[in-house]
């Protein structure tokens, strides 16, 4: 096993989904990335980029053949975490820094699964950038969208078959989990975050602590005996003034400063295992800069410094 920090090769898994969410649009996610010069703003900052890899993803039927009471598309969602899991895995085992660009944020549950599989003898942290808390289950949604409900079972709560991608452990430990960028949250919801363990870093603690302490305290958080930790990046953490992409814009988000400051942060403890890139939605866009924005972004977190 590799260390970490002396990984240079990028593996970037495109995921174009957007079963999980209500509105479609997220599945141009990674077109809207590659179109932003993605592959070449990596190599520029010195990383060689292995051939992009595309998960297949099933064509979104008419809807009331594929909803559920509970967890809207889930055969289809369950399918693709599970192949993206396996891509995430073998991207690692290859020495490769697996760049998973989404979709929107039920691909996570591959992702992360795969991580945790690989590392299966450590514990990994995880840094969750979000608007939302992403932990209800399928017996709290009120919506049954998936995307509001992968790091409940990376956690461990709610469908077994998602909770048991490669096997019944639990992916992360909650005392290594960070959400930052908090905002909005079902009522519901928000009993099982304050009952999980997970640190919370709202928009009132930002404002209240600024970004360089909340970044601290995230480091310490995500680094406490684990071997590394997993970046999930949803672009609706930003203020829709900065990132208008998204379809789950919540006003009043984390500035796009902020957001590289924390992500240059995070690049600098050399820890880094891997990252999400989620819930860009180019038919929203104006003219491709939440795209654009996002590439600058992932070049924060893989190390891209002024000077």
């Amino acid at each position: 096993m590799r260390d970490i920090m002396n990984r240079k090769k990028i593996r970037i898994i495109s995921v174009p989904i957007d079963l999980g969410a209500s509105l479609q649009g997220a599945s141009g996610g990674p077109s809207a990335l590659r179109i932003a010069n993605l592959t070449e703003s990596l190599q520029r900052i010195g990383y060689s980029v292995s051939a992009e890899v595309i998960v297949n993803v099933p064509i979104r039927k008419k809807y009331y053949d594929h909803l559920s009471t509970k967890m809207n598309y889930r055969r289809e969602i369950l399918s693709v975490c599970q192949r993206l899991a396996l891509l995430t895995k073998k991207s690692l085992e290859d020495d490769e820094i697996p760049l998973i660009v989404g979709g929107d944020h039920s691909i996570a549950m591959g992702s992360v699964s795969g991580v945790s599989e690989y590392y299966r003898n450590s514990n990994i942290g995880l840094v969750w950038f979000d608007a939302h808390g992403d932990m209800n289950t399928p017996s709290t949604s009120p919506s049954g969208n998936v995307h509001g409900m992968p790091l409940s079972h990376l956690l461990g709560q709610g469908d077994r078959e998602f909770c048991s991608i490669f096997s019944e452990r639990q992916k992360v430990q909650a005392e290594n989990v960070a959400i930052v960028g908090v905002r909005d949250m079902d009522c519901k919801e928000k009993i099982l975050v304050r009952d999980s363990g997970v640190s919370v870093f709202t928009m009132s603690d930002i404002d209240r602590m600024g970004m360089e302490e909340v970044s601290n305290e995230v480091i310490r958080i995500v680094t406490k005996n684990t071997i590394g930790f997993h970046v999930s990046f949803d672009v609706d953490g930003c203020d829709p003034v900065a990132m208008p992409g998204t379809g789950t814009k919540v006003p009043g988000g984390v500035t796009y400063r902020e957001s590289h400051h924390l992500l240059e942060k995070l690049a600098r403890t050399q820890k880094i295992t891997s990252m999400d890139m989620v819930e860009i939605n180019p038919f929203l866009d104006e003219g491709n800069v939440t795209a654009e924005r996002a590439v600058s972004l992932i070049q924060s977190a893989f190390g891209l410094t002024l000077l």
